[in-house]
């Protein structure tokens, strides 16, 4: 039965792109102002939000959120999440109200019309390059001075084992809240795997849960730098990674912690 599943994803994943290309197409002189000048990005930020929400209802999503803490208005944080799915974007920015830029991989840079304003807004990284992994530092520092917030997926892209819960931490992501002594604010998603994978034939219109714990201090407990980040490494993970399991074990109640 599940061959006949396959035009369904076929046009599923072509439905994306259509949503994708939509809004832009249709905000584009709007976009287009919005970036022009970098004071002026909270108001493509709310556009992006507008994006965001658009394509997540147009492909059957519905989320659920659920929050430890609120964020507070006008403050700076390092938001990080569990990387599984591209409909990883579209929900961070859907649910998180301050705004915040996205640091990212640069190939992303390559999808058409997306591309352009994605290298306009995001701090693009190419990590086989010391020099751009130095100029990703300065300019989260000019974006913080301007008010606004730190996105970072710190696993650093999608596990390729999908029976991986959680893969490991780079270091970037604490590092640069450390530094500019930004408290990291994790968020959960459970279902983003399940709903819409990487793998092209696979995934389901459905709900999407999300839950935002408490925010983390970046207070630096000794004179060792790379202790601290790995100390603010370790624990942040380990938060994701149990709230990841509990998940599970609500959908699988006979299944063991690990």
């Amino acid at each position: 039965m599940k061959i006949l599943k396959y035009p369904f994803w076929l046009l599923w994943r072509i439905w994306l792109c259509i949503l994708v290309l939509t809004p832009i197409i249709a905000l584009f002189p709007f976009l287009l102002l919005s970036i022009s000048k970098e004071r002026w990005y909270p108001y493509f930020f709310v556009m992006a939000r507008l994006w965001a929400k658009f394509i997540l209802f147009g492909m059957g999503f519905w989320y659920k959120v659920e929050r430890e803490q609120q964020t507070e208005p006008g403050k700076s944080y390092m938001f990080v999440a569990n990387h599984t799915s591209i409909t990883d974007i579209m929900l961070m920015l859907a649910v998180v109200r301050n705004p915040f830029v996205f640091v990212g991989k640069k190939e992303l840079v390559k999808i058409p019309l997306f591309g352009f304003f994605y290298k306009k807004t995001c701090i693009l990284v190419d990590r086989s390059s010391p020099k751009s992994r130095k100029e990703v530092f300065e300019r989260a520092q000019k974006r913080l001075d301007q008010g606004l917030s730190i996105c970072i997926f710190p696993e650093g892209g999608v596990p390729d084992d999908e029976s991986i819960v959680l893969d490991g931490f780079k270091d970037g992501a604490f590092r640069l809240a450390i530094e500019h002594h930004i408290p990291i604010f994790p968020l959960v998603f459970p279902d983003n795997k399940k709903r819409f994978p990487f793998r092209f034939f696979s995934g389901s219109p459905g709900l999407m849960r999300v839950k935002l714990l408490h925010e983390i201090p970046t207070t630096v407990q000794s004179d060792d730098d790379k202790s601290d980040i790995k100390a603010l490494r370790d624990k942040t993970r380990h938060l994701i990674y149990h709230e990841l399991l509990r998940y599970n074990k609500k959908e699988h109640p006979g299944l063991d912690a690990l």
